[in-house]
This record gives C-alpha cells, structure tokens and sequence, in this order.
C-alpha cells in the first residue's frame, strides 16, 4: 500500500528546507516552483529542484515537484528540465490549475512515461470539467487530484467558516470523482499554523469525506495530518477482530457473519482488510532502515 496521508509542500530553492524534508515525517514532498517562488527565482528554484532530485535521499517518500501553470512563461522550461531527469529520481509532476484534459495531454507529451501525473483542482472551470479531467487523465498517466483551496475559494469570492461550508459540495465531489476513475485524492491546505485544533478539526473533516489525506505548509503540521488519516488504535484492533471471525472454519464461505454483537459483511472485511494494510504499512515505515522497497 501506497502511503499518502500527508504531503509537504516546500519552496525548492529553499535548500535549508529541502535538507530537512528528507527526515520530514510525510507520505509526500513537493518541491514547489510556482506559488512559492518568485518570478525573479524561478530559475534558481527550478536548478534547485532538479538537484534536490539527483541527490536523491528523500527515502520511502514520494518526491514531486510541482511546475509552474501553463501559460506562464516558465511552464514549458519545467516540463523540458523534468524530461531530461534520469527515470526515478522524482515520481510525479503536480500540475496547477487544471482547467481541462488538454493541459494534461501536453504535458503527457512533453514527460517520460513513468513519471506520473498530479492535477490541482483550484478553479471553477476545473471542478465543472473534473470527470472529463479524471476520466482523460488515466489515459495520461494521472495518478492523484490535489484541491487547491486557497486559489478556488478566491476564484469562487466565497468567504469561509471552520466547517468550509462553501467548499463542501466541492469537496465531495473530488472525492467521488477520485473513486470513480481509480485516483488518490488530497484535500487542500490549512493556512493558520498555530492553530492546532484548526487543524485538528479540518484533518477529520477531510478524512471524514473520504480524502486519501492532506497538503500540508510547514513540517509542524505534519503530527495531527498523519493522525486524522491514519487508523486509530481501536480501529486497528476492530478490524483485526474482523478479519479473524471470518477466517474461523465454521465462518468458511460466508457473505454475512455475527460478529460482536452485529451482523458484518463481505464489505467490511474488505473495509478491515485495508484499514489493516495502512497500519502495517505505517509500521514499516516507522522501523529502522525502511526503504520505499518496503
């Protein structure tokens, strides 16, 4: 199992950064060329990125980088500069502002096959055209939608509330939209850093809807985030149970069985068994010397 609870974001001509995103308790590293950077750095950011990449170190981590938006007069140099990376040394381009399938098929043509797809859902074009993004997309190689809420909330000039009131149409559909076509799904950033029940609060929300996990701004975040999309204790120890009372011989061949006091069927194994699987992929992470391999 592919572990994406959390995923960081961090300038990529930021070297200080970088260094410590290598040892960052996240799923994902993205190193960032467009918000994050200004115009006069994009350069520097760019070279900064392709090091980072070469030098590798990033562990069991996925490394992405995310490029600027098209359109822009640094889009077509990011994809050209990512191209000509050796195959592995990052694992997916984040595309921003995806607003058609079009933009995904261009830089499908300008990348190598293996490196994946990442598209940000941050306009009110992009969510009107998200099931012909996802369903294109496959086809192009992408793997995982990111909400950006920050851009879309700006774009929609709705104003907000601990609960994202306006934003929760939207963010269902994502998620919907993610499970119908077989991708991962990121919910959007949380922009008070010291606001840890904010956070807190905003990660459930989000695992609640049924988000693979969350973007995140600052390593601090990271704790709470991988928590709120990770199985608790007890539900660890309930699907385990789950999975033991169908594995009794007299339970054999079963599609619904009692267990503690209620009928549980074939969907909850299932439910069970991935709920297990992200445990012990978390324990392997967590152990000495994991490797991605793990």
């Amino acid at each position: 199992m592919t572990l994406l609870r959390s995923a960081l974001y961090l300038p990529a001509n930021r070297a200080g950064a970088v260094a410590k995103a290598r040892n960052a308790d996240c799923d994902a590293v993205i190193l960032d060329l467009e918000d994050a950077v200004a115009p006069d750095a994009k350069e520097d950011a760019r070279n900064a990125a392709l090091q980072a990449a070469r030098e590798g170190g990033f562990g069991e981590r996925l490394l992405v980088v995310r490029v600027n938006g098209a359109g822009t007069p640094w889009h077509t140099g990011d994809l050209a500069a990512l191209a000509r990376l050796d195959a592995g040394l990052i694992d997916a381009v984040l595309l921003p502002k995806v607003s058609d399938a079009a933009l995904l098929r261009d830089a499908r043509k300008a990348l190598p096959n293996g490196m994946a797809l990442w598209a940000m859902v941050e306009t009110c074009a992009g969510c009107i055209a998200l099931d012909a993004i996802a369903a294109a997309g496959r086809q192009a190689g992408l793997t995982t939608l990111v909400m950006g809420t920050n851009d879309l909330a700006l774009e929609m000039r709705c104003g907000s509330d601990a609960a994202r009131t306006p934003m929760l149409p939207l963010l269902t559909r994502a998620v919907v939209t993610a499970r119908a076509h077989g991708l991962a799904v990121l919910d959007g950033v949380f922009n008070a850093l010291d606001d840890e029940d904010g956070l807190c609060r905003e990660s459930k929300q989000g695992a609640l809807l049924g988000f693979d996990g969350k973007t995140v701004i600052h390593p601090k975040q990271l704790c709470t985030v991988n928590a709120a999309f990770g199985p608790s204790p007890d539900e660890v120890q309930q699907a385990r149970g789950i999975i033991a009372a169908f594995a009794r011989p007299e339970n054999s061949g079963k599609g619904v069985i009692s267990h503690d006091g209620r009928m549980v069927e074939l969907l909850h194994l299932r439910q069970a068994e991935q709920t297990v699987a992200m445990q012990e992929a978390i324990e392997r992470r967590a152990a000495p010397g994991a490797s991605r391999a793990d």
